[in-house]
């Protein structure tokens, strides 16, 4: 076969690639997670750890073997892995601070709760 003329040499085409598994999905979930921080942080930080795991299973996949994959996919789950990440910072710091404010409105009414009740 090695000194076959050009035209008859055997053409073995590159493997199809395909999109990662799990890459919209992980965009979609990166976005809600930055979205839901304003449901009081409780959606936002579930989108987000759900968004990271898929994230990093996926990424685990392409380190493997990145041939096998699209370049658009792959785009996809590290804007998604981005999002999810600012998405669980900011849910996880809001849900601290409304933690913190029902914890003082809390004490503030149990040390107080003739304030509470007084219609004078």
């Amino acid at each position: 076969m090695e000194n076959q003329p050009p035209y008859q040499q055997s053409f073995t085409p590159p493997p199809a690639q395909v999109a990662l598994s799990n890459s919209t999905a992980v965009l979609v979930l990166g976005i809600i997670s930055i979205v839901g921080c304003l449901c009081y942080g409780i959606v936002g930080l579930v989108c987000g750890i759900i968004a990271v795991v898929l994230s990093n299973k996926d990424l685990k996949a392409y380190r493997l073997d990145p041939e096998s994959y699209t370049s658009g996919s792959y785009s996809n789950l590290k804007a998604g892995r981005v999002c999810a990440i600012v998405g669980l910072s900011l849910s996880a710091v809001y849900l601290i601070i409304v933690i913190i404010y029902i914890s003082v409105i809390g004490t503030a009414i149990l040390t107080h709760p003739q304030f509470l009740f007084n219609h004078t």
